[in-house]
């Protein structure tokens, strides 16, 4: 096995949910609220703790608008929030193989 540096894990990263988010964003680049509350089965307020925790560490941008009357709330994973999740994929890598 590689040498594995736990120090190397994103702490942002690393929690269930906003890992969940990454791979969702890394994925399709951006989502509205309800699709990722849907996708990883959380409530409201737990993702929105979630989302705010990466927009503040750079990883996703949040965009707010309307659609008609009713809101809609969009997170974008930046350039930066990439380059995390890719670097925090190898960092995982060098511990299961």
């Amino acid at each position: 096995m590689a040498a594995f540096d736990i120090g190397k894990l994103d702490e942002v990263i690393h929690g269930r949910l906003r890992l969940g988010v990454m791979a969702y964003l890394a994925d399709n680049e951006v989502a509205d609220f309800t699709e990722l509350k849907t996708v990883l089965e959380a409530t409201q307020g737990n993702l929105s703790i979630q989302l705010r925790k990466l927009e503040d560490a750079g990883y996703i941008t949040i965009e707010k608008s309307f659609l008609g009357r009713k809101p809609l709330t969009r997170a974008r994973i930046t350039a930066a929030g990439l380059r995390a999740f890719a670097e925090y994929l190898k960092a995982i890598a060098k511990l299961v193989t």
